[in-house]
């Protein structure tokens, strides 16, 4: 009985410590950005604020050029991964419905795609880039945000579209649905979950992706919010409730989606993994 209770208390003991772990961080970003500056440059930790200021998200949202780079962060991640859902669930359908030659190796060149470190294209991606004269523009950042995506989003999706049974499709069509009919009435809202967890991945990647902007972008008018977040030590010197809020700030949209999309997102990751 003694073994039994302690074989339970130890993976739960993990589990939280784990959590603390993960969580903490994320907790002590949130507390200073609301500290006011006597209780963050402090030798001795204050874990709770003796008071709350806005004082430190005051000055990150009135830096220069705040909201172009919002602008320019929403309208790159959004026009990204809307990109990547569409030309994927089209490309993961043919894969996962259709044979034909040279079918595995397009597979497997997605995989290696997915795994290969894209920055040791920076250089060849600059040099694309400047040969066309598009520097300082969001359309490059926007094609090459897509790819990054794309081998997720269409590996995903092609679990999940090879779990729905074709019968379904077929049963639609012949009720009298044509092919596109029967896709976007029968297929399309079973592969919500999918969608979900591939568009949660796309927006996390392109919104927080740092050092192509950081290359190719060095005009103001065309940054996105990683650069604008990366000169808060260089601009407010030790302000470190700046910096904080300005963090906190960047990651306000990640949290509010995950928290919308958690479940889906979670779901269609493990079926589109292990179907298929």
């Amino acid at each position: 009985m003694k073994r039994s209770l302690l074989g339970r208390i130890w993976p739960n003991a993990i589990a939280v410590l784990l959590f603390v772990g993960l969580v903490f961080p994320v907790y002590w970003m949130f507390s200073t950005a609301f500290k006011p500056t006597g209780d963050i440059i402090t030798e001795t930790p204050v874990w709770f604020p003796t008071e709350i200021t806005f004082e430190h998200f005051t000055t990150a949202v009135h830096a220069e050029n705040f909201l172009t780079m919002v602008r320019n962060s929403l309208i790159v991640t959004l026009c990204a991964v809307v990109c990547s859902l569409i030309i994927g669930l089209f490309a993961s359908f043919a894969l996962a419905r259709m044979r034909f030659k040279g079918r595995k190796g397009l597979i497997v060149t997605f995989m290696l795609a997915q795994m290969a470190p894209w920055e040791v294209m920076v250089i060849a991606i600059y040099i694309l880039v400047r040969d066309a004269d598009m520097l300082n523009s969001l359309v490059p950042l926007t094609l090459f945000y897509m790819v990054m995506v794309l081998p997720f989003t269409i590996l995903t999706l092609r679990g999940y579209v090879a779990a729905v049974p074709k019968e379904l499709e077929e049963s639609a069509m012949v009720d009298g649905c044509t092919r596109p009919q029967a896709f976007i009435k029968v297929i399309l809202p079973l592969l919500a979950p999918g969608l979900m967890a591939t568009s949660l991945f796309g927006f996390i990647t392109a919104w927080n992706e740092f050092p192509l902007v950081l290359i190719l972008n060095k005009d103001p008018e065309a940054k996105t919010l990683p650069l604008w977040l990366s000169q808060f030590q260089s601009q407010f010197g030790d302000d470190w409730g700046a910096t904080m809020a300005a963090a906190s700030i960047f990651a306000i949209p990640i949290l509010i989606l995950f928290v919308f999309l958690q479940r889906k997102a979670v779901s269609g990751l493990t079926d589109g993994a292990v179907k298929g």
